[in-house]
């Protein structure tokens, strides 16, 4: 019906001149919020990296190579050969993509047996794969909970738990971080419902913060709930052989369902997953959206992940060296007079309060060789803005010394050390 109409047509006349005058209006509203964000200091920018992921990276801009302290590449496996070489594999076997999602044509041998190692690795029934670990946590409880079900949500639980929860029609409880006696209390108010689910991050990543599993298992056995844990930020590296913040915790066979990343420590490129009972798996791939109208994970993901479980299950050394590395950041840090948030985790968040400031500060790193991030509003609370630091096992004690000293050296120059 457009046939032979110009663009000048279209925009001509009573009807182009409102949707210029709409245009003109949602410009002036977007620019405004974009120029609020740069007057507080929550401006977030991306900067450019030209090099594979690793411990020393090339950053646009920057002449000389970046030591990396803001990954989430915690054993070090994105840049790992054998991890590389696994993927290239699969690419070759098994093409680029599958154009589809798993129920059409998207399921492969790899995807299968990926799904198996995972739940073998975690000890769990079944696993189910999904593009991401935020579409894991979206698609499960509104396939699994009903208006007659409840959740119990831990109020700094990540964006996707949060996001996953709203999408379901329970009764939502929201309690206090890590507080068991508003969770005991909200346990005992949700008696009335049919299924309890408690729903807790394993490992807080803007805090660095370690879910206390032993009291959320025991509240949950004594109130007949169940016990959910996203462990984006533990699974590979937390407990004695990296299963995680359950098996750090001793509690594995007391989590009911685990969702996880492929993405951090387990190669770094994307991808999650869902494990648990079996019963559960079979419902999701029946019902949760973001598995059955999702292309199916790109076999090189594929392969890459499951090579990084395959060295993982085949040795421990590497999660070894994760405690010390980490005790040593933390150590120098507080003894420089730095306050770092959170516990024995490799996220090591450095408390600055200010969102211009953590910006700044971080900029003036970047200009000393070492790259982090500040995090402000909204991926943090107002007047809790930070520097986030994570180690990797892949960092040498020389790398997180020259971290710290850029840390004092900035510090001094900003103000927030004498």
């Amino acid at each position: 019906m457009w046939a032979g109409v110009g663009r000048a047509a279209l925009f001509s006349g009573p009807r182009g001149h409102r949707a210029n005058s709409a245009l003109a209006q949602l410009r002036g509203i977007l620019e405004g919020e974009l120029e609020g964000m740069r007057g507080a200091g929550t401006w977030k920018s991306e900067r450019v990296i030209t090099s594979r992921q690793g411990t020393y990276i090339h950053v646009d801009g920057v002449s000389r190579g970046i030591l990396n302290f803001c990954a989430n590449n915690y054993l070090g496996l994105s840049s790992h050969p054998d991890v590389i070489q696994a993927g290239v594999q699969a690419l070759e076997e098994f093409g680029a993509g599958l154009s589809s999602v798993r129920i059409i044509c998207g399921t492969q041998s790899i995807h299968k047996n990926l799904e198996a190692k995972i739940a073998r690795f975690h000890q769990r029934e079944e696993a189910i794969l999904y593009p991401s670990c935020f579409d894991a946590n979206t698609g499960l409880f509104e396939a699994l909970l009903t208006p007659e079900d409840a959740v119990l949500s831990d109020e700094l639980n990540h964006a996707s738990l949060i996001d996953g929860i709203r999408l379901c029609k329970a009764h939502k409880y929201r309690y206090r971080h890590l507080d068991m006696a508003d969770l005991e209390a909200k346990l005992q108010e949700a008696q009335k419902y049919r299924l309890r689910l408690v729903a807790t991050d394993g490992v807080f990543s803007m805090d660095g913060d370690i879910a206390p599993l032993q009291e959320i298992c025991r509240l949950a056995a004594l109130y007949g709930a169940l016990v959910f844990v996203d462990e984006c930020h533990a699974t590979g590296f937390l407990g004695p052989t990296g299963r995680g913040t359950d098996e750090l915790l001793g509690v594995m066979d007391q989590v009911t369902i685990i969702n996880s990343t492929l993405g951090k420590a387990l190669g770094g490129a994307s991808g999650g997953y869902t494990t648990g009972p079996g019963p559960l798996i079979a419902l999701l791939r029946q019902r949760s959206r973001p598995y059955l109208f999702s292309n199916s994970l790109p076999p090189a993901v594929v392969g890459c992940a499951s090579k990084a479980l395959d060295l993982l299950m085949e040795s421990n050394t590497i999660i070894k060296s994760m405690a010390a590395k980490t005790q040593r950041f933390r150590s120098k840090m507080e003894a420089a007079g730095f306050t770092v948030s959170g516990s024995s985790h490799p996220i090591c968040p450095v408390m600055l309060g200010d969102a211009r400031l953590s910006s700044q500060m971080a900029n003036d790193m970047l200009k000393r060789g070492i790259f982090v991030v500040g995090f402000s509003y909204p991926v943090v609370p107002k007047g809790k803005a930070r520097i986030r630091v994570q180690i990797s096992a892949v960092h040498s004690e020389a790398d997180i010394d020259r971290c710290v000293e850029a840390f004092v050296e900035v510090g001094r120059l900003h103000g927030v050390l004498p």
